[in-house]
């Protein structure tokens, strides 16, 4: 007699920043323990959402996380690289789902059945688990990367193209984890070289 089915969220965090990885994550909840307060981790404080990290850490049936690198992210552009991530998410997981909900309209190749979400974050709770997982593990990561390149405010903006985060790449350049192939990224580099090229030896 089989059990209840066990239903994985998948969802990614950092796909329109300009710098760092994309970090995705898969959980599947515990149906008799859900954790209150569940919702889209962009609706959430920082606090919020890191008080629920640890609640979700110790209540889900599993979870797992997974990353696309920057080097991935140029080579691969960002929605496979995305894709990427929740693979490896899922590959994560110590249980075997028999159902896995993606947020958004993309699924990733799984051996398992998949189905994507519109709006999953805000409507699925497993979902939801997986979002605010992603999102506190990537800005982790990013202050982290903060204090490996100094100067571009990545632990206030998160890589997220802000104003400041414009305003210092212009000024300092791209750095080691800056994404190529994203616009303003390409335009610094751009700068750069130009620069480069017509500078006069002294």
């Amino acid at each position: 007699m089989s059990g209840p089915p066990l239903v994985a969220g998948v969802d990614e965090a950092g796909r329109g920043p300009l710098a760092g990885p994309v970090v995705a994550a898969a959980v599947i909840l515990d149906p008799a323990r859900l954790p209150q307060g569940l919702a889209d981790s962009k609706r959430l404080t920082a606090a919020r959402r890191g008080a629920l990290e640890r609640v979700i850490q110790s209540q889900a049936l599993a979870w797992g996380l997974g990353l696309a690198t920057v080097a991935e992210i140029d080579e691969h552009n960002i929605l496979n690289a995305s894709l990427l991530a929740m693979q490896r998410a899922v590959a994560g997981l110590s249980t075997r789902p028999t159902l896995v909900l993606i947020d958004g309209n993309r699924c990733p190749v799984l051996s398992y059945p998949a189905e994507a979400v519109v709006g999953g974050d805000a409507l699925v709770p497993a979902i939801s688990a997986a979002s605010i997982l992603a999102k506190v593990v990537r800005d982790r990561i990013m202050e982290r990367l903060d204090r490996q390149h100094p100067g571009y405010g990545f632990a206030i903006h998160k890589g997220y193209p802000t104003r400041a985060h414009r305003e210092a790449l212009a000024r300092l350049g791209p750095c080691a984890i800056h994404r190529r192939t994203f616009g303003p990224v390409r335009e610094g580099l751009a700068r750069a070289a130009s620069s480069a090229a017509t500078a006069v030896p002294g």
